[in-house]
């Protein structure tokens, strides 16, 4: 097992208090981080969000994808039921790090959507790899989660490196003028479940924004 656990920590939020714990892939050098509330090793399924690193979206504001909205409203839901973990997995851009995710943004400036983009520099439509999430949950004693996500893609990709999946529960959040075509792109070409048939929501903040958990 490449995944080794480093050390936890409180991580003081505006959602409330997390324990956060640092893993290190010793294959690659990339260091992941769990974040978890409550009792979370008592058997019962976990309320838990699988989150690839969005530099932009997360950490920049950026109002091109719905990352950020999606991670605040995460950990917003897992504060608010008292008990859950999120993982967050250094895999930018979808694993083609931020670097070629620039490189694709320009593509997209040019008019490509973001499967056509990643393409475009040689890339699949998305690289990601979620084999670090199992070992990292069974140190955290869960052995079943409540997965909010939109990509049933995702949920394949969790199942078949071992986590028990027993529900998919929605996180439509942050949709505005600025990704409404990036979404529908995903939906339509990733499988990806959203409501396309609702306009964009104005020009939120991550400050100003509540998103609704769903």
């Amino acid at each position: 097992m490449s995944i080794k656990f480093i050390a936890s920590s409180k991580l003081p939020t505006p959602f409330g208090v997390f324990t956060m714990h640092g893993f290190e892939d010793t294959e690659t050098g990339k260091e992941h981080v769990a974040l978890t509330m409550g009792h979370v090793d008592s058997g019962e399924p976990v309320l838990a969000r699988a989150h690839s690193e969005c530099l932009t979206g997360d950490a920049l504001y950026s109002m091109r994808c719905d990352c950020g909205y999606q991670l605040e409203a995460a950990l917003r839901s897992v504060a608010e039921a008292g008990r859950g973990v999120l993982l967050y997995l250094r895999q930018e851009g979808r694993g083609i790090g931020l670097l070629n995710k620039i490189r694709a943004y320009h593509l997209q400036d040019q008019g490509a959507d973001t499967v056509e983009a990643n393409e475009r520099l040689g890339f699949a439509a998305d690289m990601r790899d979620y084999s670090m999430c199992r070992p990292m949950l069974d140190h955290l004693g869960i052995h079943a989660i409540r997965l909010m996500t939109n990509n049933p893609r995702k949920v394949k990709a969790l199942s078949d490196a071992g986590v028990d999946v027993v529900e998919r529960v929605p996180l439509q959040v942050g949709r505005n003028p600025h990704n409404d075509h990036y979404l529908r792109t995903k939906a339509s070409k990733l499988g990806h479940f959203l409501p396309l048939d609702l306009p964009p929501q104005g020009l939120p903040t991550h400050q100003d924004d509540e998103p609704e958990n769903v």
